[in-house]
């Protein structure tokens, strides 16, 4: 463990979008999207929504992989893999929300295996995989999920019964949000959004809005700020010593899966440099050894 002094460090961006089905999800990922990498043939679409992508094929030459049941973890982490293998900048899992309740998802597994509460020993860890996929991933990633809005029959203050609105619950599994750089929930069906998760404070506390491609220009504005991962590899390529790749190891550990074989690499290198390098004095005093041991002195 090591004390080091906070720095921003140039991030993927992982952006969730939730609410309730026809608020606009896919619409305003596509938009998004196109704001973070202004090119639309870098950017792929995982569609579970039955092929809704084709709804939106008059914005651009985006990519679309269909992903259909069942949607089990390991399928949407191939799906993601794909998509990384194609050199695609920015990926939209429209939506996520299969995973976790749809056929073939964490749920109908658990109820397949009995149901019961030990069950999920074995679910977990794929779910985990599927989250990992995402959080580790090298592409910019935006989901979607489906937001279950729940009502009540109440009485207002006049004795009326009325139908009131209790909140609105996400279709994953609870906690996923905290893995969010940020987190749009669309409001109403007028694509209005709130960031209820904002790492990067540039929506917390302002109005609602509607996303557009000049929000995704703003977040890849922001997270082009600081150390890029290709700076790094830039520092290691002309690094002359040991000492100096160690501190740029230590001092970067959000990277450290990547730097790690590009250090090695480079410091076995080095290593291989400094073995074909012999100082003179060593080379005369090895021949020296040679002759003595062959009794060839020479007379003075």
């Amino acid at each position: 463990m090591k004390l080091e002094k906070a720095k921003r460090h140039q991030v993927k961006l992982r952006i969730g979008m939730s609410g309730p089905s026809g608020y606009g999800k896919t619409y305003s990922a596509l938009l998004l999207a196109f704001g973070i990498t202004n090119d639309w043939n870098k950017i792929a679409l995982i569609d579970t929504e039955n092929n809704s992508a084709s709804l939106y094929s008059h914005l651009g030459e985006f990519n679309v992989l269909s992903l259909s049941e069942p949607y089990t973890p390991e399928r949407y982490i191939e799906a993601i893999k794909i998509c990384e293998n194609a050199a695609i900048e920015v990926v939209i899992i429209d939506s996520i929300s299969h995973e976790w309740s749809g056929k073939g998802g964490c749920l109908e597994i658990h109820e397949q295996l009995g149901g019961r509460f030990n069950d999920w020993a074995k679910i977990t860890p794929r779910h985990n995989a599927f989250i990992d996929a995402i959080i580790q991933s090298k592409t910019h990633i935006i989901t979607t999920s489906r937001r279950k809005v729940d009502y009540s029959l109440d009485q207002d203050s006049t004795g009326k019964t009325k139908v009131m609105k209790l909140g609105t619950k996400e279709i994953q599994r609870e906690g996923y949000e905290y893995e969010l750089t940020v987190n749009f929930e669309f409001l109403n069906d007028k694509h209005l959004v709130a960031a209820s998760k904002d790492r990067t404070g540039l929506f917390v506390g302002k109005p609602e809005f509607i996303i557009n491609s000049s929000t995704g220009k703003k977040l890849k504005d922001w997270c082009n700020q600081g150390i890029s991962l290709d700076t790094l590899k830039l520092q290691i390529e002309n690094c002359t010593t040991e000492e100096e790749l160690k501190t740029i190891y230590n001092n970067n550990s959000q990277f450290s899966k990547e730097l790690y074989p590009l250090i090695v690499a480079k410091k076995d290198a080095l290593s291989a440099l400094t073995a074909q390098v012999v100082p003179t004095d060593n080379i005369i005093s090895n021949q020296n050894t040679q002759l003595h041991g062959n009794n060839l002195t020479t007379k003075h």
